[in-house]
């Protein structure tokens, strides 16, 4: 039997490959399948009516937001937990390896948004790149180990460090010169909304930067002198 630590990756990985698609409605439509779920009984589910579901999923309505396609999973998982819970035991059992806690140190995900400039307090941050875009909204935060994560994660495994939404931090810890890290990103093509580097970066990586700029994403070098603080930090700031 799966425990709630599984079902929450699962639930968080689900999440993150429709808010990360080219066609959030399509992948909608793809997972409502999975779970053999019908769009009435989604829509019940939702207390919406069938017709949403419709749009969404054919593109006739604009993509869902974080908090609808958060309801839209829990109501997958809950459907399947009633009728037995095999989909979702499927995919923890797929998922029981991926992901695994000495690579995500940390996941969160806000009940309400964030600025980035207050972010930047909780992990006593410099702002390398993009000062400017630092006043968009962040729903959540992933901690990762850059070493393990640049070596192991495949790019499957990568989209599950978005969680619920792209609009996150995504702080890396270990890191030397921070190239590795935007590398990844930029190779993967899935750009959240700031990235924070820890570690012993002496001075910022100029290609790093370079890609940082390009990607127009906030760059941010955390000052915080161990990883442990880092965490304290980051877990203080959570609404």
């Amino acid at each position: 039997m799966f425990n709630d630590s599984q079902k929450n990756r699962v639930a968080r990985w689900i999440a993150g490959d429709i808010s990360t698609s080219n066609d959030p409605g399509a992948a909608i439509k793809q997972w409502r399948k999975k779970f053999e779920i019908k769009q009435k009984t989604l829509a019940e589910k939702l207390e919406i009516s069938p017709s949403v579901i419709s749009d969404y999923e054919s593109g006739r309505r604009n993509s869902p937001g974080t908090g609808i396609i958060k309801r839209i999973v829990r109501a997958f998982l809950q459907t399947d937990e009633e009728k037995g819970g095999q989909v979702t035991r499927a995919f923890a059992n797929r998922f029981g390896a991926h992901l695994p806690p000495e690579i995500i140190l940390d996941m969160q995900e806000f009940e309400k948004p964030v600025k980035g400039e207050d972010l930047i307090s909780a992990v006593d941050g410099e702002i390398l790149a993009n000062e400017d875009s630092l006043n968009r909204n962040l729903f959540g935060y992933t901690v990762i180990d850059s070493l393990k994560a640049v070596l192991e994660l495949t790019s499957e495994d990568f989209m599950g460090l978005y969680g619920l939404t792209t609009e996150r931090a995504l702080v890396f810890t270990k890191v030397s010169t921070g190239r590795s890290p935007l590398v990844a990103i930029k190779v993967r093509g899935i750009i959240p909304g700031m990235i924070v580097l820890h570690g012993e970066v002496n001075e910022a990586d100029n290609l790093g930067v370079k890609i940082a700029e390009i990607l127009k994403v906030p760059l941010i070098l955390s000052k915080k002198p161990t990883a442990e603080k880092l965490l304290e930090g980051l877990q203080n700031s959570v609404p």
